[in-house]
């Protein structure tokens, strides 16, 4: 008997892999990035493209304020052209991360998705840091 699941045959294995490595050039989990902010350095900076107000409800600590419609070449200037950014939004239902990535891709700038936003961020067991916004300039990666 054929289900819905294998009605479409899957994919030749070779052809998975090449789909799965892929993808992981293009996005990180919450996990993921919880573990490199604990590194004495990250390797890339954490954006948080959601409104100021939105981020001083509660934001991941060690991101930066950066709502998506604010990325400019100008409020990047501080940022060297091989920084790696990782951005997120709210959650699965929420696109801003994607168009925040969007905008940093056509700048020129390396950026990955964190999956899941503030709601995979959560649902980790992770906290949120409640507070106001420092300014994106202010902080660097240690890359």
């Amino acid at each position: 008997m054929t289900t819905a699941v294998s009605e479409i045959p899957a994919a030749d294995p070779a052809e998975t892999l090449e789909r799965l490595q892929s993808r992981l050039r293009f996005e990180t989990d919450c996990w993921d990035v919880h573990e490199g902010l604990r590194s004495p350095n990250p390797d890339f900076v954490l954006v948080d493209v959601r409104s100021r107000d939105a981020y001083e409800r509660g934001h991941v600590a060690g991101a930066v304020s950066l709502p998506r419609r604010t990325i400019t070449r100008e409020a990047l200037r501080a940022y060297a052209a091989e920084t790696l950014f990782v951005t997120y939004c709210d959650g699965p239902h929420c696109n801003g991360s994607t168009r925040g990535a969007l905008a940093l891709a056509a700048l020129g700038f390396r950026v990955k998705e964190m999956i899941g936003g503030v709601t995979g961020w959560l649902d980790e067991g992770f906290e949120l840091e409640v507070g106001a916004a420092e300014p994106a300039a202010a902080v660097r990666c240690g890359c």
